[in-house]
C-alpha cells in the first residue's frame, strides 16, 4: 500500500541566505527524482520552494510540467503530479522549506488543503487550494465551504493553533464534511497551523483514506510546561497499531535524545530513513508497527516551539 505523500523534501537557506539549497528528502522507490533534486538550488522567489519562501504562505502546484516547476521532466519520470510548498520562519528568518509531492492514480483518494483567514477583510476562514486525487465531489464541497473560529478541523486549528489529529471522521460531529468524507472513504485528518505570514491565518489540512493514507502515522509531541526543551506526546494515529499512543504513557523527550527533540531545539525539519533503529521509545515504537520513514516537522510562532509533527511512511 502506498501513502499519498509519496516523495518529501527539505530546503535550507545557504550560509549568506541568498538560495535554497537541498538538505535531505525521502523519496521511497522515487531514488531518480532524488538525484535531480540534489543538484539544484533556489533563489528567493524562483522555483516552487523560492516561490514559498517569497509568498510567505503554502503554495499548492498542480500543474508540473507547464509551470514555474523547473523540475518538470524528473517529475514526470517519476509519475508526480502534485506538490506543496509549506514555509517554516521564526518571526522574518526563513528556516526551511518542506515540499510534499504527490501523484494520480485512479484510486488516489484523499486531500491535501490549504485554508486562509484575512483578518482585514474576513469573518471567516475559505479555501485557498487543494488537491484531491480522484475525489473531484469532494473538492467541490470543500470550495463551496467556510469555516468560523471552532468549527470543522480548518476551524478548529483556527482557533487552538495547536496540530489537531482527527481518528474517525466520519463519526465525528467535529467534522462538518463528515457525510460527504463518507461517501469517497476519507476517514482521518491531520490540520496543521501555518505561521509564515503574521497578517493572515493559514491552515493546512491532510485527509487520509483506507487506501491511500496520506501517511501510516501522525504523532503531535508538545514542549512541557516545565522545560520548553522536553517534549511530550499529545496525540496521534497509527493505521498498523492503533493503541500505540500507550508506548508514550509518562515519556519524555529529553533535549538532543531523538530526531524530534533535536528538531525542536534547531527549529529545522529533518527526515530519518530509518527511524525504527533509534533508541529512544519513539525508535522502539516504530520498530513493533514495522515503520522505517519518519518527517519531524515544528511548528513555530512567532519564534516559539509549539509542536513537533511527526509523519511516518
Amino acid at each position: 500500500m502506498r501513502t499519498f505523500i509519496q516523495v518529501t523534501e527539505i530546503w535550507t537557506p545557504n550560509e549568506d541566505r541568498t538560495v535554497l539549497r537541498y538538505h535531505d528528502g525521502l523519496y521511497g522507490r522515487h531514488q531518480t527524482f532524488r538525484l535531480a533534486s540534489q543538484k539544484m538550488s533556489f533563489g528567493y522567489d524562483e522555483g516552487l520552494p523560492g516561490r514559498a519562501w517569497a509568498a510567505r504562505e503554502p503554495i499548492l502546484l498542480k500543474d508540473l510540467q507547464h509551470s514555474y516547476f523547473l523540475r518538470g521532466e524528473a517529475a514526470a519520470r517519476a509519475g508526480l503530479t502534485c506538490a506543496v510548498a509549506l514555509p517554516i520562519f521564526a518571526g522574518d528568518f526563513l528556516l526551511a522549506v518542506v515540499v510534499f509531492f504527490c501523484g494520480a492514480d485512479d484510486d488516489h483518494v484523499g486531500a491535501i488543503e490549504l485554508w486562509r483567514n484575512d483578518p482585514r477583510s474576513e469573518w471567516d476562514m475559505g479555501l485557498v487550494d487543494g488537491y484531491f486525487g480522484i475525489a473531484e465531489s469532494f473538492q467541490w464541497v470543500a470550495e463551496h465551504t467556510r469555516f468560523m473560529p471552532g468549527f470543522g478541523l480548518p476551524g478548529i486549528v483556527w482557533q487552538s493553533g495547536l496540530p489537531e489529529v482527527l481518528q474517525d471522521m466520519v463519526h465525528s460531529a467535529r467534522f462538518v464534511r463528515r457525510d460527504d468524507a463518507r461517501r469517497i472513504g476519507l476517514n482521518k485528518g491531520l490540520g496543521l497551523p501555518v505561521f509564515s505570514d503574521p497578517q493572515r491565518h493559514h491552515v493546512m489540512t491532510f485527509l487520509s483514506a483506507l487506501g491511500t493514507p496520506i501517511a501510516r502515522r501522525f504523532e503531535v509531541w508538545r514542549p512541557t510546561e516545565a522545560d520548553p526543551g522536553v517534549l511530550e506526546f499529545a496525540k496521534g494515529d497509527c493505521d498498523r497499531r492503533p493503541g500505540f499512543a500507550l508506548d508514550y504513557h509518562g515519556v519524555q523527550l529529553p533535549r538532543g535524545s531523538c530526531l524530534l527533540s533535536r528538531v525542536a531545539a534547531s527549529g529545522v525539519p529533518a527526515v530519518s530513513a530509518s527511524i525504527a533503529t533509534e533508541a529512544s521509545p519513539v525508535g522502539e515504537s516504530a520498530r513493533q508497527a514495522e515503520l522505517a520513514e519518519m518527517l519531524a516537522l515544528p511548528v513555530i510562532e512567532h519564534g516559539r516551539l509549539k509542536a513537533v509533527v511527526g509523519f511516518y511512511f
